[in-house]
């Protein structure tokens, strides 16, 4: 079992990921470019993903390698750092293709 810690991080990780998934059902790109409340939303909540994937303890990161650390704490930075170039496909992308499985893997650490 996780630490305290690392389960209130992996906890956050996976409710926003449920969050923005939900937020893009039933929705297609077209309505993705057309929301601007959508696309601040979702870029927003992968920020708090990737927020929270920096916190969560190297001990644990190091031994759980299919969480693909590096690459959601760095869509965390490019959101935060260079937020004036944002690739709006790498958003809907990581949405609908990369949070799915992150949220089936994020699952199994919390057992019913």
């Amino acid at each position: 079992m996780p630490p305290k810690d690392d389960l209130v991080y992996l906890g956050q990780m996976l409710d926003m990921a449920q969050k923005a998934c939900a937020k893009t059902k039933k929705k297609d790109r077209m309505a993705y470019d057309k929301d601007e409340n959508l696309r601040l939303a979702l870029a927003h909540l992968i920020q708090i993903i990737g927020e929270a994937a920096r916190r969560v303890s190297l001990e644990f990161q190091k031994s759980h390698t299919e969480i693909p650390w590096p690459e959601v704490i760095g869509m965390r930075h490019k959101i935060v750092h260079d937020y004036l170039d944002v690739d709006e496909d790498i958003v809907w992308q990581v949405v609908t293709e990369d949070l799915p499985p992150l949220i089936a893997v994020l699952t199994k650490l919390f057992p019913s």
